[in-house]
């Protein structure tokens, strides 16, 4: 029997400046039912919201180049060219900023805008830090990934423009390279460029990789950071992750190798101490590796361990088990990403640890 609770929140809730963005900016009429805008907070390849907010990007098609003559080499035209070919509104918008920053300045060039790369925390809207909200609210373009909530994006302003760039196993809508691309050219046309993660941009966000390229072009990157899963998720469910006497460092990793494969961890070894926490990241499919190297170099096959997708959502759904059982549990109640995987002792400290030990399934579903 699945145990159902929660953990109630103590503070209001955020009001969204646009609680109907539908109504504020022209989208796809799109006929579905109130249940499956609610499934998920999360903007997947396949969201009903995702589709409606980026249906400025798909209103034209820009037609194909009917000659076969050689581009010029410039490299700012053959950048703009690829952002017309592949979504011509964006185009347009590059256009009209350009226009907009040559009548504020009198035709005088001036320096690029500002890119902020900004956290977005777990997933929870009230965990939004009150510098985040304000560059939110005050963007031209924001680019946002995957696991940026849908609450989250109801913020954004009315005249602000979206665009999703998210990326899955298997299937990434930008590329990292026109990731950068898209960040550098609306910056040189004076935008105020909103780079959206979930998490903090920083930790295993590859917002490194981004404000390393846009320094490089001479573009100002600022980096406003947020509440990574790590912390808000074992908030959400009391569990500290140092605890004096318990565990005297935390770790994280990630569950995912550059090369792709099954067992990019390899840090095990050093990793498999019981002092320690480990916070392991986009590891649901190198977890059952990973739980066996770890037991296998020492870490006891009983450490409590818990795995929790879509952490401090509505739709949270988290594990409790032994490290030796965890991979199992997780397969039973068919956990999916993102999902994130505590191991160490401090996970017993939780209040609900007792409870899921003591029921006959280890799920507990809901906040």
């Amino acid at each position: 029997m699945a145990l159902s609770g929660g953990l109630p929140s103590s503070t209001p809730p955020i009001q969204s400046r646009n609680p109907n963005p539908s109504t504020q900016r022209k989208v796809f009429t799109i006929n579905c039912s109130s249940d499956s805008l609610k499934a998920s907070p999360f903007t997947e390849k396949h969201s009903i919201e995702r589709y409606q907010r980026d249906s400025w990007v798909y209103k034209t098609q820009l037609p194909q180049p009917s000659c076969s003559c050689q581009l010029p080499s410039d490299q700012d035209f053959v950048r703009d060219y690829d952002i017309a070919m592949q979504l011509p509104e964006l185009k347009k918008l590059l256009e009209v900023l350009r226009e907009k920053r040559r009548n504020e300045n009198g035709g005088e060039r001036k320096g690029p805008g500002n890119v902020f790369l900004v956290g977005t925390g777990p997933g929870d809207p009230e965990l939004l830090t009150v510098k985040a909200l304000r560059v939110i609210e005050r963007a031209d373009l924001l680019l946002y990934d995957r696991l940026v909530s849908n609450d989250v994006l109801n913020l954004v302003g009315p005249n602000a423009n979206l665009l999703y760039v998210g990326k899955t196993a298997g299937y990434h809508s930008r590329t990292q390279e026109e990731i950068h691309e898209l960040l550098v050219s609306f910056a040189e046309a004076g935008a105020t460029v909103v780079r959206l993660k979930g998490g903090d941009p920083l930790v295993f966000g590859r917002g490194g990789e981004e404000m390393d390229f846009l320094q490089q072009q001479g573009i100002e990157v600022k980096v406003i950071p947020g509440i990574t899963a790590a912390s808000g998720i074992a908030a959400e469910l009391g569990i500290p992750l140092t605890h004096r006497g318990v565990a005297t460092s935390v770790r994280f990793l990630t569950g995912h190798s550059r090369k792709g494969g099954t067992d990019p961890l390899f840090v095990a070894a050093n990793a498999a101490d019981p002092d320690s926490t480990l916070v392991v990241y986009m590891g649901l499919s190198t977890l059952p590796s990973l739980a066996s190297k770890l037991m296998h170099h020492g870490l006891p096959d009983n450490t409590p361990a818990a795995a929790i997708e879509r952490g401090t959502t509505p739709q949270q759904r988290i594990v409790f088990a032994e490290l030796k059982d965890l991979a199992d549990e997780i397969a039973t109640n068919q956990l999916v990403s993102p999902s994130l995987i505590i191991i160490g002792k401090v996970v017993a400290l939780s209040p609900l640890w007792p409870h899921a030990m003591k029921e006959t399934s280890s799920l507990i579903e809901s906040r």
